[in-house]
C-alpha cells in the first residue's frame, strides 16, 4: 500500500518519542509524537492515526485511560502500550480492556517493526453489495481510516475478483437474485480463513441464512442502517487477534 501507516507515539521522555518516530519513519511510517495522554487526545480528534504506541506511566492520564479514550474517539484502532515495570499493575488492567499487548523498554525494535509491518497488509477491505450508494458511502469511510477498499456492486463478480486481494470482505446477504450464502460458500471454498463481515437491511427475514453463514465461519452479522463506530470495531478486533497471535509466539 502506498500510504505510509500513521503511528502515534505517547511518552513523556521526549527523548523516547524522538528516537521512536526516527526508527520508524526509517521504516516507511509516517509517526506522530504527543509528550502526554492529554496531547494525544487532541491530535487524534483532529487527525486519524492507524496505531498508537503508549507508555504506561505518564503524568495525567496513564497508556490505559488514553486507551479507553481512543476507543471511544477512534473505535477499532489498535493501541500498544510500553513499560519499563515489569509487575505494572496496569499491564493486566490494559489487556483486559483490549489493548493489543505490552512492550517491555526496553523496545524490542524488531517485534515493533513486525507488528507494524503486519497491521500495513492489514488494510484492505472488499465491500460486496448490490447498492452503489451503499459501496460508495462505505469505500468513503473506510478510506478515511486508512483502509484500500474495493466495491463490487455486480454479485454475478468471480470469487476472485471479491476477494483475491482483500484482508476482509463485507457481504450483504441479499444480492437481487443471489443469496450471499451462497456467495460465502464459493468464498469460502477458495479462501477458507478470510474474515467475512456480513450485512444485511432484513433482520428478521435473513435471520435462518444468517446463522448458517455464521456456521460458515462468517465473523459476526451487522444490520443496516450500519453504526460505523460497530464496523470499525469489529474490524479492530479481527486485527488484534492476528496481532495478538505475534506477540504470543515471543
Amino acid at each position: 500500500m502506498s500510504e505510509k501507516l500513521r503511528v502515534l507515539i505517547v511518552d513523556d521522555d521526549r527523548r523516547m518519542t524522538h528516537t521512536l518516530a526516527d526508527i520508524l519513519t526509517a521504516s516507511g511510517c509516517r509517526p506522530g509524537e504527543a509528550w502526554s495522554a492529554e496531547q494525544a487526545l487532541e491530535m487524534v480528534d483532529s487527525e486519524v492515526f492507524d496505531c498508537i504506541l503508549s507508555d504506561i506511566r505518564m503524568p495525567g492520564l496513564s497508556g490505559v485511560e488514553l486507551h479507553r479514550e481512543v476507543r471511544r474517539i477512534l473505535p477499532g484502532v489498535p493501541v500498544l502500550l510500553m513499560t519499563a515495570y515489569a509487575a505494572e499493575y496496569h499491564i493486566s488492567q490494559g489487556l483486559e480492556e483490549g489493548v493489543i499487548g505490552v512492550l517491555d523498554k526496553p523496545i524490542d525494535i524488531r517485534l515493533l517493526i513486525e507488528l507494524l509491518a503486519t497491521l500495513n497488509r492489514m488494510r484492505t477491505v472488499a465491500v460486496v453489495d448490490d447498492d452503489p450508494d451503499f459501496c460508495r458511502t462505505m469505500g468513503e469511510i473506510l478510506a478515511y481510516r486508512g483502509f484500500q477498499v474495493t466495491t463490487i456492486s455486480d454479485p454475478h463478480a468471480a470469487v476472485e475478483q471479491m476477494a483475491g486481494e482483500a484482508n476482509f470482505l463485507l457481504l450483504d446477504m441479499k444480492l437481487n437474485d443471489i443469496s450471499g450464502f451462497d456467495v460465502l460458500r464459493k468464498i469460502r471454498g477458495r479462501y477458507p480463513a478470510l474474515p467475512v463481515v456480513l450485512i444485511t437491511g432484513h433482520r428478521q427475514e435473513m435471520a435462518p441464512v444468517v446463522r448458517q453463514a455464521l456456521g460458515l465461519g462468517a465473523c459476526t452479522c451487522l444490520y443496516k442502517p450500519l453504526v460505523v463506530a460497530e464496523l470499525l470495531g469489529k474490524l479492530g478486533d479481527i486485527r488484534a487477534e492476528q496481532l495478538k497471535g505475534i506477540l504470543r509466539t515471543r
